[in-house]
């Protein structure tokens, strides 16, 4: 176990997806004014800056085998998870997106066992991931009233799952350097902002100033730039770093769950009883791929 202990990982990882299972809210509200290219390059954009203020240092390039790491990283973690993810929700549900993206630490565990053979995937955590799904299958599509698949839209959903994935082994590769979260968060930004220049172009980037004018959409940016991006990606970097990929991606079960305790307490949203047995199921998962191992170890 490198970078810290076990404790502080998980709770890395569980206050990341707290952050995160809320900033469709914020997302939701700038759509309004946004484009989500200028959503997408503008909080990461801040994010980088405010790294830089943290960090007090330049980004140091490495030589090219290890820098080809961080720019693997950029590529998947930022720029083409989220423009994957984003494109997929305009063709297709986002029930359907949110199952796929289920898929993303089973995805994360084949990987992590192809390339990296310290990680392990256990019973527990199969279970887990099934229990998980089902339950997320349960939220997802409590309310609508039909499936609907679109195949290249759900497609782009997979793809997403799968960049995360491969995102997630860079940054386990990454960690091994010994540079701080925040710094590895930081370089990874850096070229994740350089890949994005072509859908810059490619989408009519705007910047669009005179609409941070208004106080709702820059109190929306400074959370997705600061918080959901500078502070959550350097702590699931300390998570991975810590706790390795396969355990710290389990924790992205739990995003559904948070994303509809936000929803009935800011929107005013009723949980049905449907959403109340996936609720049920993720948060059986989780257990089941987190915590069961350590305390059948234990009890041994």
């Amino acid at each position: 176990m490198q970078g810290g202990s076990a404790a502080s990982g998980h709770l890395a990882a569980a206050a990341t997806i707290l952050v995160w299972g809320t900033t469709y809210i914020s997302t939701k509200v700038l759509l309004e004014d946004y484009a989500p290219i200028d959503i997408l390059f503008t909080r990461f954009l801040i994010g980088f800056f405010v790294l830089s203020l943290v960090c007090r240092t330049r980004v140091r390039f490495r030589r090219w085998r290890e820098e080809r790491l961080y720019m693997a990283a950029g590529l998947c973690g930022v720029t083409l998870y989220f423009l994957f993810e984003n494109i997929a929700l305009t063709y297709t549900y986002a029930s359907n997106v949110a199952m796929v993206m289920a898929s993303a630490p089973m995805l994360t565990a084949v990987a992590a066992r192809l390339f990296l053979r310290s990680e392990r995937i256990g019973w527990s955590f199969v279970a887990g991931f099934f229990c998980a799904a089902a339950g997320i299958g349960l939220i997802s599509f409590s309310s609508v009233e039909e499936m609907h698949l679109n195949p290249f839209g759900d497609f782009l959903a997979v793809m997403g799952a799968l960049t995360w994935a491969v995102y997630s082994i860079f940054t386990r590769k990454i960690a091994a350097f010994g540079e701080t979260s925040a710094e590895a968060t930081r370089h990874i930004f850096f070229w994740g902002l350089v890949f994005m220049g072509p859908a810059l172009y490619a989408f009519d980037f705007h910047w669009g100033l005179a609409r941070l004018a208004d106080p709702v959409n820059l109190g929306n940016l400074l959370f997705l730039g600061v918080g959901a991006s500078a502070l959550c990606f350097a702590t699931w970097t300390y998570s991975v770093k810590t706790l390795g990929a396969v355990k710290t991606s389990a924790y992205i079960y739990a995003s559904p769950v948070i994303t509809v305790a936000c929803a009935v307490v800011v929107l005013g949203e009723t949980i049905t009883p449907l959403m109340g047995a996936g609720i049920v199921l993720t948060m059986t998962g989780l257990f089941l791929s987190q915590w069961f191992p350590v305390l059948k170890e234990r009890w041994a």
